[in-house]
């Protein structure tokens, strides 16, 4: 088995709020060491903790980024390494690729094995005396300050591991391909698995088949014909995540993406938000595929130190491919239910233009909301759409919750303020494009925050919803400085990091608003306030 999976001492798994194993973890993503030792940065760690998250992973102080962070977790039991994945071998035995750092200041990839497999929680691990046993040389004209990241290896029908490493030559992105007959031993393929021009340096690559039919995952060395593959990878320059998603022919060792991706930014997105250094792996117990990322701060620097951390991690996420066989859908996983409390139901009711409903009785800055929306009834009075072609976060900018449309803007505001003089807006907007609805989400930041210091950006992203034949729904998880949101079933989604100055503790307020000339009807409204995790 070339993935992970929950029997196997709980790699790469997550008994969400469950597990009771401390391990000690490194970072996998660029490293701020003078945010991990100033004493500045320290001694203010228990400074204004209003922030702090209450279910999603966060570290008790210092800074965390990419899959984790120098800290120790307890409320999942996963496991990473810095830089790094791991893989199954046969017989069970998990064993560790990672990048690092030779005396000629070359990146390399390193082997580690646990130093006792008894161990359910493989907290020791020994490196690989023959270490590295990948590195670039003159003969393989590799890059040797853009070689890191290994994927999850998988097996192919020569029954040889193929591994990709993250690597660029000047802004062309590669994912490098090894192949290895014992995963000791590894040899560069003739040619790279995939690689696209324009995208810079492809950092924390993801490789991995998803079925075309049904929600279950798969294990990342699966053979069939009922499969695509997805690539993804984290580009640096900009630190977003996209991914193509196409076929893969084992023989060649060649990733082709099916026609009508897009490489690079202007494509498809795991999230439009906040949202960076994300990996992926199998959960062999039940059959599924779960995505972990990195949300990382809007906050200034100087903000930072004061609080005395930084970085959380989203919460992980079930993906599956859509029936059509175009994007991911992504939904959070069902453990996070285990952390649901009081909960608020509304029956279906209209929601006029211009008005707003406040949700009470739950603890609107720690809380899951979900609300159906129908519009079907007010479709002809949508907006126009005139261009080729638009930006989705342009026209999020531009058309904020503020702004009145036709239909829409409408949905929640989170974090609002008594006064609502700040709050993060999480709505829909309908127009029509070529005599076709077009519905846009945003994530709206402009006023959810006093402090001039916060990056306020406003996040956008198209769902790929007819509204004239099925319902909106918009899910979204809050937590304290975090916004995670999944409009039309996980079709598109969106993080994120927020800082009010007056929305904070038990001052927060949450509403449903419509903000459209055009009335809304909600089918159903849940809510429910969200328990601490436990956290060690």
């Amino acid at each position: 088995m070339a993935n992970l999976s929950i029997p196997l001492s709980f790699l790469f798994i997550c008994v969400l709020f469950l597990g009771k194993g401390v391990l000690e973890l490194e970072a996998s993503h660029h490293i701020f060491e003078r945010y991990q030792t100033s004493p500045k940065f320290l001694h203010k760690s228990l400074v204004n903790q209003a922030y702090r998250t209450g279910y999603h992973f966060q570290p008790p102080k210092h800074w965390i980024n990419g899959i984790s962070g120098r800290i120790s977790m307890s409320f999942w039991s996963y496991f990473s390494y810095p830089n790094g994945s791991a893989t199954i071998l046969p017989g069970g035995k998990p064993v560790i690729l990672y990048t690092g750092i030779d005396p000629q200041e070359r990146q390399v990839q390193n082997l580690a094995m646990p130093k006792n497999l008894s161990d359910p929680y493989l907290t020791e691990w020994i490196k690989y005396p023959k270490n590295p046993v990948m590195a670039p040389t003159p003969m393989n004209k590799i890059n040797a300050s853009s070689f890191r990241d290994p994927t999850t290896a998988w097996l192919g029908p020569d029954k040889m591991w193929r591994v990709l490493i993250g690597s660029r030559v000047n802004k062309l992105g590669l994912a490098v391909l090894y192949k290895s007959k014992d995963f000791k031993h590894w040899i560069l393929a003739k040619k790279p698995l995939h690689s696209a021009e324009g995208t810079g340096m492809w950092e924390c690559p993801d490789f991995f088949p998803v079925k075309t039919n049904g929600y279950e995952g798969l294990d990342t060395s699966a053979e069939g014909k009922k499969m695509k593959y997805v690539l993804k990878n984290s580009l640096d320059e900009t630190k977003h995540d996209y991914y193509t998603i196409g076929t893969y022919d084992a023989v060649k060792d060649k990733y082709f993406p099916d026609k009508g991706m897009i490489e690079g930014d202007s494509g498809l997105r795991y999230d439009y938000g906040k949202f960076y250094a994300s990996k992926t792996f199998f959960d062999s117990e039940k059959h599924r595929r779960i995505l972990w990322g990195w949300a990382n701060e809007s906050s200034s620097v100087k903000d930072d130190v004061q609080k005395g951390w930084a970085g959380v991690q989203a919460i992980p996420r079930k993906v599956w491919l859509d029936k059509y066989g175009k994007q991911l859908l992504q939904w959070p996983i069902k453990e996070i239910e285990k952390l649901c409390g009081n909960q608020v139901k509304w029956p279906s009711k209209i929601l006029e233009g211009g008005s707003k409903l406040e949700v009470t009785s739950v603890t609107a800055g720690q809380a899951d909301i979900e609300v159906e929306f129908e519009v079907s009834h007010e479709l002809k009075k949508v907006e126009v759409l005139k261009k080729k072609q638009y930006n989705p976060q342009f026209l999020c900018s531009k058309k904020s919750a503020s702004v009145r449309g036709g239909l829409g803007p409408f949905g929640f505001l989170t974090f609002a303020s008594n006064t609502l003089s700040e709050y993060t807006a999480v709505f829909f907007r309908i127009y029509k494009h070529n005599n076709k609805h077009k519905v846009l989400m945003c994530s709206d930041q402009s006023r959810s925050s006093l402090n001039k210091h916060n990056d306020n950006t406003t996040y956008g992203a198209f769902v790929d919803v007819d509204p004239a034949r099925e319902p909106l729904s918009l899910k979204s998880l809050i937590d304290r400085s975090i916004v995670e949101s999944f409009g039309g079933g996980g079709k598109a989604v969106i993080t994120a990091r927020v800082y009010p100055t007056q929305a904070i503790d038990n001052q927060i307020k949450l509403f449903v608003f419509n903000n459209g000339t055009s009335s809304v009807k909600i089918t159903f409204l849940n809510s429910w306030s969200m328990n601490k995790a436990h956290i060690s």
